[in-house]
């Protein structure tokens, strides 16, 4: 499957199947989702940031694993972003606000731990509401939610 679009329109099951079946690369996918953000990061600004080198290397590595018949599981070689609040060891996590503009944790939260263990490949981190506020106090109101 070369259509970076085919390739884009599948959920994580349908791509570990076909990453597990070897009829799909974890370097063809990463790919495909790099060049998707890299053609609309500029308009939307979904990523504050974006580990394209990192993930490129993850893939590889994934792709090697697999090849060589040690497939972890089905998120190993599937890329994904984390929201901009979930600690990553070596990689900015601002929470979306300026006060953490320069922060690079030293550990990983849980999620990504066990996401990173099971192969899973970062692409980056996902822009939010500073700190995720707006959904506690901004949304929902409307809804008599407060």
């Amino acid at each position: 499957m070369s259509n970076h679009a085919q390739i884009l329109d599948l959920d994580v099951s349908s791509l570990a199947e076909k990453i597990r079946a070897k009829t799909l690369s974890p370097v063809e996918i990463t790919e495909a989702y790099l060049e998707r953000i890299d053609a609309h990061q500029e308009s939307i600004l979904a990523y504050i940031t974006v580990t394209a080198d990192d993930a490129r290397e993850a893939a590889r590595k994934a792709e090697s694993e697999i090849m060589g018949g040690n497939w972890r599981g089905p998120f190993h070689g599937v890329p994904i972003a984390l929201k901009d609040l979930c600690n990553t060891r070596s990689v900015l996590t601002t929470g979306g606000s300026k006060i953490l503009s320069d922060f690079v944790p030293n550990f990983d939260c849980t999620v990504w731990a066990r996401l990173r263990e099971a192969g899973a490949i970062l692409l980056g981190k996902l822009n939010l509401h500073e700190f995720a506020t707006e959904q506690l106090y901004g949304f929902g109101a409307e809804f008599g939610h407060r």
